[in-house]
C-alpha cells in the first residue's frame, strides 16, 4: 500500500525533538537567527590550522546560492526576498565587498544562478530567465527573457538550481514533489539539459530526489551532484549522496536508497533497484548536502587543489542534529573519495548558530560560504593575519512596509476569517494542534514575538523543510499570516 505523507509543519523557535506519527521526528533549528558578533566568530566556527574565517557580508536574508562573475563580483540569491544581490568586488583589499546592492527584485523565489558570456541566468521556482548582463559594471542591460516556462512547482522541494557545463549547455535540477512517491512529471527528481536559449530540453539524469548542488571537476569535467535522501526511515538511514552524474544515469529514487537498497515503500520494483547507480560517496543520513564547489585557487595548501567542498545544511528528521558544517572531499587517483571536516561549529549541543548552503571558490583564492539561517557570507583564507576592520558589510535597509496591526479593523476581521479558512483547507491543525491523534504535536506559541505580518508572509513564501511552500497568492499569505499572529500572539 502506498504511504501518504503530509508535510505541513511550521516551527519558529526551540530545538527540542518532537516525535510525530508515521515515524516523523522533527528536530528543527528554526527559521532564522542573528549573526554572531565578529569577535566571537572564530571562537565558535572552527577551520583547520592556518586558515582564518571572517564575515564577507551580513544582512542578506535567506542567502542561498552564489556565483562569481568574470570580474570578481559575487552574485547571491535570496529566495524569500525575491531578490538577487550583487556584492561588488573587493577593490581596496579590506576583505569586504565594496558595496552590496540589489541587482534584481520582484522575483518568484529565485535560487539558482549562472553566468555565460553577456547573460545572467536565474532559476525561479517555475521558470528560468536570462537577462543581458555587463560584468564590467555589474548591471543588467535589458529586459528579462523567460526562456523556460512551466517548470513543475509546489511540493516539498521548491528550489531550482542551474549551472552551465563545460559543454556550454544549461543544466537544471528540480527536486521531488514529495518525500517518496512515483512522480507524474519526469522533470521532477531529475537533472535536465537545455541549449542556452532554453530550447531542446531533455532529461539528463533521473532518480535524484533533491539534487540541490551540482558542479563539474575543473580538470576532468566529470559532473557531480549532491542528493538528499528520503525521510521517515530512522536517524541513520538512508544516506545522503554524492553522485557522479552521467548522461542517462538513474540514481535510484524512489525505488532504491544508497547502494541498491530496496525502499520499503517502492522497493518491489526489482528491475529499477538493479538499474540504479550507487553514490560515489555516502554522506550521513539527513545531513542535507547542498552546495558543492571544487577549489580552483592557489592560496590553499597543495592538498586542497581540486578538492571539493560541500555545505551540509543540517538535519531536521533526526532525534539528534547532524550536519551543519562544510566538509572537504579529496579524490584519489583510484577514484576513492575521503572526507574531512573543514568548517564546523554551526551546531553545538543541539544549539544552531548557522546553516551553510553554498560554497564558492573565489578569484582571490578564498573560499566563500553562504548561510541562510543568519543571512551571512563567510570568507575563509589561508595564512597571513586575519582581516580585521569595521563591521561586516550589509545591504541598504529595505523600505519598511505596514504590518497587519495597521490594517482597517473591519478588513482585519475579514482577513482573519479568510486565514482561518486557509488554515483548515491545508489541514494545518494536524501538525500544529494534534488533530488526528498524537500528543506530541507542538503549538505555534509566541509567533508575534518573532514575526510581524510582512516577515511571516516572507517566511511562508519560502519556508524551511519539512514545511512545503504552499501554492498561495500574496493575499492568501497575508490573510494566513494575520490569522496566525492573531491566534498565536
Amino acid at each position: 500500500m502506498r504511504r501518504l505523507l503530509f508535510y505541513g509543519i511550521l516551527f519558529v523557535g526551540g530545538c527540542t525533538a518532537v516525535v510525530l506519527p508515521f515515524g516523523l521526528t522533527v528536530n528543527f533549528s528554526g527559521a532564522s537567527g542573528k549573526p554572531l558578533p565578529e569577535n566571537e566568530l572564530s571562537q565558535r566556527l572552527q577551520v583547520p590550522a592556518g586558515f582564518n574565517i571572517s564575515y564577507y557580508a551580513v544582512g542578506i536574508d535567506n542567502a542561498r546560492m552564489m556565483r562569481f562573475t568574470r570580474t570578481g563580483d559575487l552574485l547571491v540569491s535570496a529566495p524569500r526576498a525575491g531578490k538577487v544581490f550583487l556584492l561588488e568586488r573587493d577593490r581596496n583589499s579590506d576583505g569586504k565587498p565594496d558595496a552590496i546592492r540589489v541587482l534584481l527584485e520582484g522575483l518568484n523565489r529565485p535560487h539558482g544562478l549562472a553566468v555565460s558570456d553577456k547573460n545572467l541566468y536565474v532559476a525561479e521556482t517555475d521558470t528560468i530567465f536570462s537577462v543581458p548582463f555587463d560584468d564590467e559594471t555589474g548591471t543588467t542591460q535589458g529586459a528579462i527573457d523567460r526562456i523556460i516556462r512551466g517548470i513543475p512547482g509546489g511540493g516539498g522541494h521548491w528550489t531550482r538550481t542551474i549551472g552551465i557545463g563545460p559543454d556550454s549547455y544549461l543544466y537544471l535540477s528540480v527536486g521531488s514533489n514529495c518525500n517518496v512517491c512515483i512522480e507524474e512529471d519526469a522533470r521532477r527528481a531529475a537533472i535536465s539539459r537545455y541549449d542556452l536559449d532554453g530550447t531542446n530540453g531533455r532529461i539528463y539524469a533521473s532518480g535524484l530526489r533533491n539534487a540541490v548542488g551540482f558542479t563539474w571537476h575543473p580538470r576532468t569535467h566529470a559532473m557531480y551532484a549532491t542528493d538528499n535522501g528520503r525521510d521517515l526511515l530512522g536517524d541513520d538511514f538512508p544516506p545522503c549522496e554524492l553522485d557522479l552524474i552521467v548522461d542517462g544515469g538513474f540514481y535510484g529514487w524512489p525505488y532504491a536508497n544508497g547502494d541498491k537498497v530496496p525502499d520499503p515503500d517502492f522497493g518491489e520494483h526489482n528491475d529499477k533497484v538493479a538499474a540504479s547507480l550507487p553514490p560515489v560517496y555516502p554522506f550521513a543520513a539527513h545531513t542535507a548536502p547542498l552546495g558543492i564547489a571544487f577549489y580552483t585557487g592557489r592560496a590553499f595548501p597543495p592538498r586542497y587543489q581540486e578538492a571539493a567542498f560541500v555545505a551540509l545544511h543540517g538535519s531536521w528528521n533526526r532525534s539528534s542534529k547532524s550536519g551543519y558544517q562544510v566538509v572537504a572531499l579529496f579524490f584519489a587517483e583510484d577514484g576513492k573519495i575521503t572526507a574531512e571536516d573543514f568548517m564546523i561549529g554551526f551546531e553545538k549541543d543541539e544549539e544552531v548558530v548557522g546553516r551553510p548552503v553554498d560554497v564558492a571558490s573565489g578569484p582571490d583564492g578564498a573560499l566563500y560560504v553562504s548561510d541562510d539561517f543568519t543571512g551571512s557570507i563567510y570568507r575563509i583564507t589561508y595564512g597571513g593575519p586575519k582581516v580585521e576592520g569595521s563591521a561586516p558589510a550589509a545591504p541598504v535597509a529595505p523600505v519598511s512596509k505596514p504590518g497587519g496591526d495597521q490594517m482597517n479593523p473591519r478588513l482585519r476581521i475579514v482577513a482573519i476569517d479568510r486565514g482561518r479558512d486557509l488554515w483548515g483547507a491545508n489541514n494545518c491543525a494536524r501538525c500544529h494542534e494534534g488533530e488526528g491523534g498524537g500528543k506530541n504535536f507542538r503549538r505555534l506559541e509566541g509567533l508575534g514575538r518573532k514575526y510581524n505580518m510582512i516577515s511571516l508572509m516572507t517566511y511562508l513564501q519560502a519556508p524551511q523543510p519539512p514545511m512545503p511552500a504552499f501554492p498561495l497568492t500574496d493575499f492568501e499569505r497575508r490573510d494566513l499570516s494575520i490569522f496566525l499572529l492573531d491566534r498565536y500572539p
